[in-house]
């Protein structure tokens, strides 16, 4: 039997994040994410644009934008913050419970959901417990994935293992701890160095690139 599709724990995560946004001062929507160069409002955006995005919507305005996925992220993320924090989130509240989105596996939208939440959550100090079986679900996907995020050519030679679920990956030198952390620093985050160790957590932070990674689709 196959396993179900992810679609259920996305709905239920975007809600559980507009939840935890309603309540920012203006300062707090421009606080740094993980992501280099991107404040938490910009993140949220992003993850907006890709809620409403269908395979043929993609290609067209990758096409506009010369197939260069960072300008057509840079035009969709300067829409949708032209107007104010408020209005941005209640955007991506209408988009919670859709199923659309780019061409790709739909676990890679489990990703994004995931990752890009805590691209926002953490700068901000917001704790949130998201289920293990969709971050172990998430963790599987990226180990096999070159695709844009480098998580394979990233964890290389090193054995990953979570302290909080039955789950690693690899062999060689150990890099032990949540499993949500070990996704962030598969995804290339530095931040997600912070709850790892292990004889393997210096080269993997070798591999850590010089700009958080941006797109985790």
């Amino acid at each position: 039997m196959s396993a179900p599709g992810p679609w259920p724990v996305i709905h239920s995560e975007r809600h559980a994040l507009a939840a935890d946004l309603q309540q920012l001062t203006p300062e707090q929507w421009n606080t740094p994410s993980l992501c280099a160069g991107r404040s938490v409002r910009d993140v949220l955006a992003h993850m907006t644009a890709t809620a409403e995005m269908t395979p043929p919507k993609f290609l067209t305005k990758l096409a506009k934008s010369r197939f260069k996925f960072g300008a057509m992220t840079d035009a969709d993320i300067a829409q949708r913050t032209s107007g104010t924090p408020a209005e941005g989130l209640a955007a991506f509240e209408a988009q919670a419970d859709t199923s659309t989105h780019p061409p790709g596996p739909a676990d890679s939208w489990l990703g994004e959901t995931i990752v890009h939440a805590e691209d926002i959550r953490r700068p901000l100090g917001i704790a949130h417990e998201y289920p293990t079986d969709a971050v172990l679900r998430v963790a599987d996907f990226y180990k096999k994935s070159n695709l844009l995020i480098g998580a394979k050519n990233r964890i290389t030679g090193l054995t990953l293992r979570a302290t909080d679920a039955d789950w690693a990956t690899g062999t060689g030198p150990e890099v032990r701890g949540p499993a949500l952390a070990l996704v962030l620093a598969m995804t290339g985050r530095p931040a997600g160095l912070a709850g790892l160790s292990g004889d393997g957590v210096g080269m993997l932070q070798s591999r850590m690139p010089v700009e958080a990674v941006w797109s985790v689709e």
